[in-house]
């Protein structure tokens, strides 16, 4: 008998068991589109009373037999992959409840508004997949806008402006068909405007022009996220942060639906 199967001196369940922090590289392939991600990758399943501990190696192995399959199998989502590696778990491991979550930024390639140059904006992302009998998933991502506050500008016909980041994070079924693009568009449309990494000088005028059209507290950035998000159907929770620049603090709105 392995160790692991033996019976532990204290027989009591544990929720998670796993591994954390997983370096590795990923290839998703969606709509002619490859993007490549390194992300940190955590597996978790939970462990009975009556086992000493888990089959780590078990865990690895499945998630390296699954990246491997790359060459043959193309994986259009970070999702998709995960419920991959969780069915192979489940296959070599037995478990009620067990859960593959990635933490990656996400390369998008955008055009400067007004001058067309190509750049490419890195956005966080967390993707989690959840099995316990039925298949769940958690979306998230975290991007970086700016704001441009009412008050000022209403009183003095001045204001301030600050970077801003803003979240949004969707809780599903695994079936729905919702994509870490579509959110990111959704949480940048919210701002007083985008921001870019490349700005030359018309660009910057059309930002400064765009921000001042859509003055914006993070209230108000917050509860733009999730009126564009009730589209999807699921538990939706936003939230932004203001970096505030005439204040020694930052401001912070959130809320769900």
């Amino acid at each position: 008998m392995n160790t692991q199967d033996k019976e532990p001196d204290d027989k009591i369940k544990l929720n998670k068991v796993g591994i954390t922090d997983l370096k590795t590289l990923i290839k998703i392939k969606r709509d002619e589109k490859e993007y490549w991600h390194t992300p940190k990758v955590s597996i978790f399943i939970d462990l009975p009373e009556n086992k000493k501990g888990i089959h780590m190696s078990r865990l690895i192995e499945c998630i390296t037999e699954s990246l491997e399959e790359e060459i043959e199998e193309e994986h259009y989502s970070l999702e998709n992959l995960g419920k991959n590696i969780l069915k192979k778990v489940r296959s070599k491991h037995s478990y009620q409840k067990g859960e593959i979550s990635f933490v990656s930024e996400l390369p998008i390639i955008k055009k400067t508004p007004k001058s067309k140059k190509r750049t490419v904006e890195l956005h966080e992302v967390f993707v989690k997949v959840i099995h316990d009998g039925t298949w769940k998933k958690v979306l998230r991502v975290e991007v970086i806008g700016n704001t441009l506050c009412p008050h000022a500008l209403e009183f003095s016909g001045k204001t301030h402006i600050q970077r801003a980041k803003g979240t949004l994070e969707i809780e599903c079924e695994f079936e729905k068909d919702i994509t870490l693009e579509e959110m990111i568009d959704i949480v940048e449309e919210s701002f007083s405007s985008e921001v870019y990494t490349l700005l030359k000088s018309e660009d910057e005028a059309h930002v400064i022009e765009t921000m001042h059209k859509n003055p914006r507290f993070v209230e108000d950035v917050t509860r733009r996220i999730l009126e564009r998000s009730k589209k999807f159907g699921c538990r939706a929770r936003a939230e932004c942060i203001s970096y505030e620049s005439i204040h020694r603090h930052n401001v912070y709105s959130e809320g769900e639906i």
